[in-house]
């Protein structure tokens, strides 16, 4: 757990530095370039480095960790985003959301570059027994959103001590639900990105080294979509299928076709995704149901494609 705070430190670390920085950043600090960019980067690597803010942000994490909310109920989360921010001087929105907090720092004016950090946990009961566990029975922070509020306060801290040198306006995004509640798209309809021209947002990664940060170019993560079917039959008796409407046959072969929608209609060089993941029926070995129930999920890189795999799931 130390380590992945050690992780977090250096991470939100680059988004200052590029924050700060109008030129590339090269980590490399053997020199001082003749302009004195190469000072600003240092200056906030020597901060961030400081034992009381690394000790800071341990604590901020292991009591959001301790307290796991699931989305749209991270009332003590945002209240305790909150209290860090007003005893850091960073004016705030609240109840964007319904529990999201929108902080500003600079000076007001454009650029408008936003920093987010997602805030919710996930329905699961924490098995590891340490001694920050999840004090909520069947609640903890499995998808490391702790750590990203954690990051988002201590980028917010390093960003509101050198606020004097930003030439625009951060806008720090705690956003809730996450994890299949929309909160994203609630944060949008608010309409306090709507001046933003850049938004940076980063997920916690346990299979890269502690101290590395990794991106590539194009897109990363793609948008996701969920869907559910009933198919109506009429019941019967096993013995006697030719007097029922198999829905369980029926369902199967829709599954069948789903998979065609990506093997053959998908372009193999835009990458996309239909998962049938749930499918119920039947309480028999021997009686067909009147109806089955399918359900899945649909991804794809691009809006086109996600669009086009949504109407013809439901054209299938």
């Amino acid at each position: 757990m130390g380590g992945a705070m050690s992780f977090s430190k250096w991470v939100f670390v680059v988004f200052v530095l590029h924050l700060l920085n109008p030129c590339p950043v090269r980590f490399s600090y053997g020199s001082s370039s003749s302009n004195g960019l190469s000072d600003i980067p240092k200056k906030l690597l020597n901060f961030a480095k400081r034992q009381e803010l690394v000790g800071w942000m341990i604590g901020i994490r292991r009591k959001i960790h301790q307290n796991p909310e699931l989305g749209y109920q991270e009332f003590e989360t945002s209240q305790l985003i909150r209290s860090e921010l007003d005893k850091m001087g960073i004016k705030y929105k609240h109840s964007v959301a319904v529990t999201g907090v929108v902080g500003f720092i600079g000076t007001g004016e454009p650029p408008f570059v936003a920093l987010r950090a997602d805030m919710d946990s996930l329905p699961l009961q924490e098995m590891v027994e340490w001694e920050y566990k999840s004090k909520i029975p069947g609640k903890m922070h499995a998808c490391g959103h702790d750590g990203h509020v954690t990051m988002l306060l201590g980028a917010a801290k390093i960003l509101q001590e050198h606020r004097e040198e930003l030439k625009g306006t951060v806008v720090l995004v705690f956003q809730p639900a996450e994890e299949g509640g929309g909160g994203a798209h609630k944060v949008l309809e608010a309409g306090v990105l709507e001046k933003v021209n850049a938004i940076f947002g980063l997920h916690v990664d346990p299979n890269l080294p502690i101290g590395e940060v990794a991106s590539r170019p194009g897109p990363l993560l793609a948008g996701s979509g969920f869907f559910e079917a009933v198919i109506g039959g009429k019941g019967g008796h096993a013995a006697i299928p030719q007097h029922s409407i198999d829905p369980i046959l029926a369902a199967s072969n829709v599954i069948v076709s789903l998979q065609h929608l990506v093997s053959r209609e998908a372009d193999p060089l835009d990458s996309q995704v239909v998962t049938v993941a749930k499918f119920q029926g039947g309480g028999a070995f021997n009686v067909i149901p009147d109806s089955v129930l399918i359900g899945g999920t649909f991804r794809a890189f691009s809006k086109e494609s996600f669009t086009q795999l949504k109407q013809r799931i439901e054209e299938v």
